[in-house]
């Protein structure tokens, strides 16, 4: 990993209004994040994490402040580069997933690159790769109601992985999980990392957190504190100590 920044804010602010009521949900947050770093973002409901993902996301724009990414200042774009950059710079991965019901896993990763008009060489090979690379080879035809909340979650990631994105975003991956899938699912995001992806991840699971090599804590819009993880959890450590589903129904009878 290098000293180069791959995401740069500084002094953000964005306020929203609902109704009469001003929310400040950023009030001017500085943040830098290392091309290849493994962080988490914590913070109590209304601390403005997803405000912040928003906006790292390119889904959001601030009020004020500076945002580059990539060494590109994203608020001089205008909204077809904004775009450019949310299909091309930004994969998300979402507690719900959001496949689509009436598409199969193949069809499902493949979407972003029909949105983005990509073109891959040996495109079914590619895709096929992406699917394998998550566990889920023999699944290509299978849609999300045939498919275990792990599963879906292994799919979404794929899918945000097939554009080769500079920076993934993965807001509460593992909520929707029990304890083993979600040591699975980060065991993925620690493989991606390794092997030098940027991966932003919100999570309200300070154990989820300490999988990361750093943790925001955002609190009232504001970032308060910053921890260095020398020793992250490792997933595959995690999941060796862990019954299996096979085991934990053999107990059950």
């Amino acid at each position: 990993m290098t000293d180069e920044f791959i995401i740069k804010i500084e002094n953000i602010f964005k306020t929203y209004k609902i109704g009469d009521i001003e929310v400040r949900a950023l009030r001017g947050v500085d943040l830098q994040i290392i091309k290849g770093e493994f962080i988490a973002i914590m913070g109590p409901s209304g601390s403005g994490k997803s405000t912040l993902m928003n906006i790292l996301g390119c889904l959001d724009i601030p009020d004020s402040g500076k945002y580059f990414l990539e060494n590109i200042e994203v608020g001089k774009l205008n909204d077809n580069h904004l775009a450019n950059i949310r299909n091309m710079k930004v994969g998300f991965v979402f507690q719900t997933f959001n496949l689509l019901s009436r598409l199969n896993t193949f069809q499902n990763v493949e979407l972003p690159t029909i949105y983005t008009k990509t073109k891959l060489k040996n495109r079914k090979l590619v895709i096929n790769q992406y699917i394998e690379s998550v566990g889920l080879k023999g699944k290509e035809k299978n849609k999300p109601n045939e498919l275990s909340g792990g599963e879906r979650q292994r799919v979404a990631i794929a899918r945000a992985l097939i554009n080769d994105p500079a920076i993934i975003l993965a807001d509460e991956p593992t909520g929707n999980l029990d304890s083993r899938t979600g040591e699975e699912i980060m065991a993925i995001f620690q493989k991606l990392n390794k092997q030098g992806k940027t991966i932003i991840l919100v999570t309200h699971e300070l154990d989820i957190a300490r999988h990361t090599q750093r943790i925001i804590y955002l609190r009232d819009g504001l970032i308060i504190k910053q921890e260095r993880i020398e020793n992250p959890v490792m997933a595959d450590e995690i999941l060796s100590k862990m019954p299996k589903l096979e085991d934990r129904i053999s107990v059950l009878k």
